[in-house]
């Protein structure tokens, strides 16, 4: 195939962080497009020490690529991705236009990448969120079966692109000066000095639609379709970093010990636990990094059969860029390496 590369949504947080991991993991490719909306036309990013015009987006920007890296809403993600595959493109999409199509597959690479030796031509990337929580998980099923499941994220404003930093920004500075922070331009309350209950919109079954997005996404990734599990989401005033605070219940004790033995050994983890040394997993020292952080394990104090963690990860790299680059990589590899 073609080792062409085009990312769609370039000059996002997103995209930009995706062309940054192409170039620190020295990804083997042979050409690069940038991609993005008309309105960013004239634009330039650097890669590799060469200076990359942004291109307005075409069907003939799509033409000799071999994987098309998404970084852009539903709607777009839904209107190029069909352009794409028929220019013979491989789709990695961001978006959460596909999660939810069993025809196409949802991958953690370090969890689910057999899924990729069909060779699919159109991957879904997970929720920021999700991803790291199935990580954890996926490192403790050899120890017992999962039955259970009760996350509350913590989830930064990058979460909510460049607009929404620039208002956490905008509402500290107000904060310093002496005044509450105003409420955004959209209308919604202040991030800055604030816990804010809900990230997207909410769906008829008071969930909102963040939350549901971690329910269906870790049954899915999990291969769990009948698992329990339910979700509280809050965005807060952190801006890079998502945390989780995780209640997953087994058939049969899983000890902080052997939690942490498992993590250690599994692909992407890291311990972070000795909470008398103050050490455990905080967003401040996971952003700019690939490794989701656990720590925090502790017998459920409801369940002997219940285990308590806390886990944290760069929102813009596992939650998203990273994760989309290791299924690229992956993809390349193929299904004739042993794993």
């Amino acid at each position: 195939m073609s080792r062409t590369v085009a990312i769609l949504g370039a000059t996002g947080q997103v995209g930009r962080t995706m062309l940054a991991l192409l170039e620190e993991r020295a990804f083997p490719l042979s050409g690069l497009r940038l991609l993005a909306s008309p309105r960013q036309s004239g634009r330039t990013l650097r890669f590799r020490g060469a200076v990359v015009p942004v291109e307005p987006v075409t069907a003939e920007g799509f033409r000799g690529v071999g994987i098309a890296l998404f970084a852009v809403k539903n709607a777009l993600a839904q209107e190029w991705a069909p352009v794409a595959r028929a220019a013979g493109a491989v789709v990695i999409d961001n978006s959460s236009a596909y999660r939810y199509d069993d025809a196409v597959p949802l991958v953690v690479p370090e969890v689910n990448g057999d899924l990729l030796d069909a060779r699919p031509t159109l991957v879904a990337n997970p929720n920021c969120s999700a991803a790291p929580v199935v990580l954890a998980l996926a490192a403790l099923q050899p120890l017992a079966t999962l039955q259970r499941l009760v996350v509350s994220t913590y989830q930064s404003v990058s979460g909510a692109g460049t607009a929404a930093l620039d208002e956490l920004e905008r509402g500290v500075r107000h904060g310093l000066a002496g005044s509450r922070p105003p409420a955004r331009l959209d209308g919604g309350p202040a991030f800055a000095y604030n816990c804010i209950p809900q990230i997207d919109r909410f769906e008829d079954n008071g969930y909102t639609r963040e939350e549901m997005k971690v329910v269906w996404e870790t049954r899915k990734i999990l291969r769990l379709p009948g698992l329990p599990v339910t979700v509280t989401a809050v965005r807060v005033p952190v801006r890079i970093g998502h945390s989780a605070a995780v209640h997953a219940h087994f058939d049969r004790p899983v000890t902080p010990d052997a939690a942490r033995a498992a993590w250690r050994t599994f692909p992407g983890l890291e311990v972070a636990d000795d909470p008398a040394r103050m050490v455990y997993p905080m967003p401040l020292d996971v952003a700019g990094r690939d490794a989701v952080i656990v720590g925090r394990a502790r017998v459920d104090l409801t369940d002997p059969n219940g285990l308590a963690f806390f886990a944290v990860s760069d929102n813009l790299r596992k939650g998203a860029a990273l994760n989309a680059v290791q299924i690229a990589e992956r993809w390349l590899v193929g299904p004739t390496v042993a794993r």
